[in-house]
């Protein structure tokens, strides 16, 4: 499956479009390396997700969604941690701006 559309679909991300837009700032990585939305995401993989408040990353458990209100069992949070917002990687998308 497709990063963005797992982000989607996991609930890690609100809309597939921010997903896609966040994987190409390389605000996300899989496995450690910065890669392009049409990423396959595999059972066990580690996506880190830079939110512009806190990094959040989580292991891949299934790549499957198995109905509504299961996405929870999609991936397992290992790390969740707050960070200042100077510390964080810089981002601007002009099209929030407008």
């Amino acid at each position: 499956m497709r990063i963005d559309l797992f982000l989607k679909l996991s609930r890690l991300v609100k809309r597939r479009s921010a997903a896609r837009e966040m994987v190409e700032l390389g605000a996300v990585k899989l496995n450690g390396r910065t890669v392009k939305p049409s990423a396959e995401v595999r059972m066990a993989d580690r996506i880190e997700i830079a939110y512009p408040r806190r990094v959040v990353l989580v292991e891949v458990l299934s790549e499957e969604v198995r109905g509504r209100g299961r996405e929870n069992s999609m991936v397992r949070v290992l790390e969740d941690r707050r960070v200042n917002s100077d510390s964080t990687w810089e981002y601007r998308l002009d099209s929030w701006e407008k």
